[in-house]
């Protein structure tokens, strides 16, 4: 097994240089493998912007010299914290996804599948889809959240392409990452199935932790005062 220090685990944000940078650098220390974050959205047939720009920071790992393994996860539970400003204010949740499902990871787990790739062999050149165990709405996970705060949340649909933004980033976002995330949001409400994979226990040896676990881990964060 390479030595832990020599191993390296890659993101990025909307951009792909600083992943170039990085491999740059990490060749330059001699690092023996890297495990990088990527999404699940590279799936998409055709194709949307954030998964384009997640398989071009793959395509530069690629052609590094250095053994990878490429994590796709799906939407993340911490992803329900961008309710909290109109949570506080409104009581209320925007659903910016209609009907539309998905499959929930918690980043812990995410964290636990990297660890366990980055530190085990037999993956390097490997590409891993994580996903939750539950294939939820949103109105759903509201519900879950709902129930652990002892509370009554109210649900609303999205009225603009503007709104739907906001509802992930409130105080607004780049014209280009605003038309990605509203393309997103439009792919993820035609999918009424939602995708679910059994890759984290295949990988950790336990079931990926429930939606309802996470909000009682972080349900001070969505408390009133």
């Amino acid at each position: 097994m390479p030595c832990r220090s020599r191993n390296s685990g890659i993101r990025g944000g909307i951009g792909v240089a600083p992943v170039r940078h990085a491999v740059e650098a990490a060749a330059a220390a001699g690092v023996r493998r890297i495990v990088q974050l990527s999404s699940i959205n590279v799936l998409g047939d055709p194709m949307p912007a954030m998964g384009r720009w997640h398989h071009e920071r793959e395509r530069l790992v690629r052609a590094s010299s250095i053994p990878a393994t490429f994590l796709r996860p799906g939407g993340f539970m911490t992803n329900a914290l961008e309710w909290i400003p109109t949570l506080r204010e409104d009581g209320y949740v925007l659903n910016p996804i209609g009907p539309g499902r998905h499959a929930p990871i918690d980043p812990a787990d995410i964290a636990a599948v990297a660890a366990a790739v980055l530190t085990g062999d037999g993956h390097a050149g490997r590409e891993y889809t994580l996903t939750g165990a539950e294939v939820l709405t949103v109105p759903e996970q509201v519900e879950i959240l709902a129930g652990t705060l002892g509370r009554t949340i109210t649900v609303r649909e999205v009225a603009t392409a503007d709104e739907a933004v906001r509802a992930r980033f409130p105080g607004g976002a780049p014209e280009v990452l605003a038309a990605a995330i509203v393309e997103g949001f439009a792919v993820m409400r035609k999918d009424t199935v939602g995708l679910r994979t059994d890759t984290v226990e295949q990988l950790i040896g336990r079931p990926p932790r429930s939606f309802a676990e996470w909000c009682a881990r972080n349900a001070d964060a969505f408390r009133i005062g």
